[in-house]
């Protein structure tokens, strides 16, 4: 496809694809919406027929979504259905982070009577979606040697915080998942300390997801008004109350109409960027870092401030190395599920209990 990526997935079964056509349903479940669609996919290439979006909340299982969606689109036959899941998957089996659901493969296929079910978690789908995504489908935010080459790392802000990687064998990417985002909030500094005593108050554990993932920006801007005295405007607060209150926040810093939002996203910002950062380090990812999920494309322009570059540069002597890393926002919020439908075409791996 004209313009697609140029990273170059492990699939050790495609080469045995032939001149087959198959019909696979991906899709990605998270705490907020699950993304379902159509693929079609050949040796040359996977392309998505057609694509539907339900909020997750409104559904007891995930398995009612798949029915739906499989009733609304009769003409479709999938032969087998792979799924990125907010989530750690074992054997078939995850309970999704932020939903109460208890995803399993035997309970999908009973529910659709598609018997090849399999599960990655959703920022594994989002690692293979990265090779199939536009160039329109992502932002540079600092261009980075792009021969350098490498591994690379994705961080993932919206409903939670997740983090992948694709690791470098010399000639093509192998993605993996982690659960990097719930490691512990590290502190720098006596206003971090302070800001973790305060989150603390909210959870049991402080970690990364608890200091940037979407609710977080209300957290910190609660955390200015309460413990740092700062006054919240009261137009503004109605606002909250009646609306998401994280979005208004960023949206007022963004057109930087209220102080107190635009200290918030300042701090949100600055975490932000040293987590990329330690992700970076962790795994070398000298072939790029990509910023996914809900909430990198909303503040997009704070990313391009230099506020956001400084504090990923502000590292323990490693600037040549962070130097080196292409940054990019990706812009299509269907990458989970564009990944998924490339792993349930050219992936032999299926698990259906008995």
């Amino acid at each position: 496809m004209a313009g697609q990526s140029k990273i170059s997935l492990f699939f050790p079964d495609k080469n045995s694809f032939g001149d087959k056509k198959i019909t696979v349903l991906g899709g990605d479940a998270g705490g907020t919406k699950v993304n379902l669609a159509i693929f079609e996919a050949t040796a040359s290439e996977v392309r998505m027929i057609k694509s539907s979006s339900y909020h997750s909340a409104k559904y007891p299982t995930i398995n009612n979504i798949l029915q739906q969606f499989l009733n609304e689109n009769p003409d479709s036959h999938p032969t087998k259905i792979c799924l990125g899941i907010a989530g750690p998957v074992f054997e078939g089996r995850v309970t999704v982070t932020n939903l109460p659901w208890h995803v399993d493969v035997n309970e999908i296929a009973a529910a659709t009577g598609i018997s090849q079910i399999v599960l990655l978690n959703d920022l594994e789908a989002t690692a293979y979606g990265v090779a199939g995504l536009e160039e329109n489908d992502c932002s540079a935010i600092h261009p980075g040697d792009p021969e350098a080459g490498g591994n690379i790392s994705i961080l993932s802000p919206g409903t939670g915080l997740g983090e992948a990687g694709l690791y470098w064998d010399g000639q093509c990417h192998h993605p993996f998942a982690t659960e990097g985002g719930h490691c512990d909030y590290s502190c720098r500094s006596a206003a971090d300390l302070q800001l973790h005593d305060y989150m603390l108050s909210k959870y049991k554990v402080v970690s990364w997801e608890s200091i940037i993932a979407g609710p977080a920006i209300f957290s910190i801007y609660q955390f200015l008004c309460e413990l740092k005295k700062q006054v919240p405007d009261p137009a503004l607060a109605d606002k909250i109350k009646s609306g998401d209150p994280s979005a208004v926040i960023s949206e007022a810093a963004i057109r930087a109409s209220d102080p107190v939002c635009v200290e918030a996203m300042r701090i949100y910002v600055r975490n932000l960027a040293r987590e990329c950062c330690n992700l970076i380090l962790k795994m070398k990812s000298t072939g790029g870092l990509f910023l996914a999920g809900g909430i990198p494309p909303k503040i997009i322009s704070l990313l391009r401030d230099p506020w956001f570059y400084d504090n990923l540069l502000d590292c323990d002597r490693m600037q040549d190395l962070i130097k080196k890393v292409p940054v990019k926002v990706i812009l299509n919020d269907k990458a989970p599920m564009i990944g998924a439908g490339w792993y349930g075409a050219y992936s032999t791996t299926t698990m259906v209990h008995k």
